[in-house]
């Protein structure tokens, strides 16, 4: 193979750019003839995401990021915005690409484009890349048994002419190649269950199967029964090469700051194992009721616990949570000064490193997927309360296919009920899984434990992910244009 660039174009986002920049390195460390180009998309300014760049861009000369136009959403249609974003960038991709083969053919020494890699929301720039005669990849952030159920009610939905979103509120269960066991209609991701969504899923499965390949941040020995699953049927080849984690945080300059120091110094006062941590995610916050509920479940449960609490963006407003100024503005009255020595409230965490540290024992996690590879690898384990996108499967994984994690509750939308007011969990529903958690049996311990040690064998010389990567390669070698 000769020098070959290829585009990765991810949707905006902290926690996709992640895992995409991941994978890119992992590429590059594999054949040096390699070199990547980012095309990134920006919804609002954000300065982690500007940190992370330069701190990449910095690292590594053989990936460079080129920032798209800002489009600004459209405050009356939140729900289309990504959708409508994607497809008014498709004209500034194809000027820079432009400009990426112009260089090329000016210079011998440069890299051929050899092909895009794609987010998954980014299907619509396959076009881009048929325009140029150069393959289209996806490169899935969420998990193979995702996959299986967008393929499944797309091929539902087309071929026996089934309504999807009849399923939402049903209690039918659904027997799935990509599934071990029954999936319950009730767990089903949102989006396949929404009629003004639905569309954009069903046509993006549909423009999957077109692709040369789908790269995925997975794992043999995790989701084996999906990923075989994917040899029968018009599917494309896939790739599990994960986990895919930023265990190096580039670009995170908050590992000196006082914040970070006064979380790591609490937790190495606490005693091993003993301390619940609760993130929901880049995207995860709640009301002020939920919130006095979390609190008190907290309290009553009696573990010590490391809280990441977040404030709602402001309604109508397409913003990641911000952290509280006074968080005593939305905590039950005295209860800081109740929990002042087995608790404690932060803002956004450094989660690798919590998960990393000794003292915690459990993780109440949204089940985003980054999450759930995280938990696994650090042999933490998980009480799942999903808030939205394909996180109450990621749930169903956990607990009921691998055996891995406790419920708060599996089937868990963050919504709005018909008064306008948001469904909320009981202190006492919060108390019970925190104590299941915490309180974990040895058996399902080793089992994470054991699950741990094959997520990092996976990435090494001879592994599962180590060697379907090289195969990525070697396919996508063959298919150069």
């Amino acid at each position: 193979m000769k020098k070959a660039e290829l585009v990765f174009i991810p949707t905006p986002g902290i926690s996709h750019l992640l895992s995409t920049v991941e994978v890119a390195k992992l590429l590059l460390d594999r054949d040096e003839r390699l070199s990547i180009t980012f095309l990134i998309m920006k919804i609002s300014s954000d300065p982690k995401i500007d940190r992370f760049i330069n701190s990449v861009s910095t690292a590594c000369n053989r990936i460079r990021f080129i920032n798209l136009p800002k489009d600004e959403p459209d405050p009356n249609q939140p729900r289309k915005f990504l959708f409508s974003l994607i497809e008014t960038q498709i004209p500034h991709v194809k000027d820079e690409v432009s400009k990426l083969v112009s260089q090329s053919e000016s210079s011998p020494d440069s890299p051929t484009l050899s092909g895009f890699v794609l987010d998954m929301f980014c299907t619509p720039m396959m076009d881009v890349a048929n325009e140029f005669g150069v393959p289209s990849y996806i490169f899935l952030t969420s998990g193979a048994a995702s996959l299986g159920v967008q393929f499944y009610v797309q091929a539902l939905h087309d071929e026996q002419k089934v309504d999807p979103t009849e399923f939402k509120g049903s209690d039918a269960e659904l027997v799935m190649p990509c599934l071990a066991n029954p999936l319950p209609a009730k767990v089903l991701p949102s989006v396949l269950l929404n009629k003004e969504r639905l569309p954009h899923m069903l046509r993006q499965a549909r423009r999957f199967r077109e692709t040369k390949g789908i790269i995925i941040n997975t794992f043999e020995e995790l989701e084996s029964h999906a990923i075989n699953s994917f040899s029968k049927g018009n599917i494309p080849p896939v790739y599990p090469v994960g986990p895919i984690l930023n265990l190096n945080r580039d670009g995170d300059c908050e590992e000196e700051s006082d914040e970070y120091k006064d979380i790591k110094q609490w937790l190495d006062d606490q005693p091993l194992s003993s301390v619940v941590y609760l993130c929901f995610g880049s995207m995860g916050s709640f009301g002020v009721d939920q919130v006095k509920e979390i609190a008190c479940g907290l309290e009553q449960s009696g573990h010590r616990f490391l809280w990441s609490l977040r404030q709602p963006p402001p309604e109508g407003k397409m913003e990641p949570p911000s952290d509280y100024t006074n968080p005593r503005d939305v905590l039950p009255e005295g209860f800081l000064d109740r929990t002042a020595i087995t608790g404690k409230i932060i803002g956004w965490a450094p989660q690798t490193d919590i998960l990393a540290h000794p003292s915690v024992g459990g993780f109440v996690s949204h089940c985003g997927w980054n999450s759930i590879l995280e938990s696994i690898w650090f042999g933490v384990p998980i009480a799942a309360w999903p808030l939205y996108a394909e996180q109450q499967l990621n749930a169903f994984q956990m607990i009921v296919e691998l055996g891995l994690g406790v419920e708060i509750k599996m089937d868990y939308r963050r919504e709005f009920i018909s008064d306008g007011t948001e469904d909320v969990i009981s202190a006492g529903e919060i108390e019970r899984g925190v104590r299941c958690l915490m309180e974990l049996c040895d058996e399902k311990r080793e089992k994470l434990k054991e699950m741990s040690r094959k997520s990092r064998k996976a990435l090494e010389n001879g592994g599962s992910s180590f060697t379907w990567l090289g195969r990525f390669i070697q396919d996508m070698a063959d298919h150069l244009p």
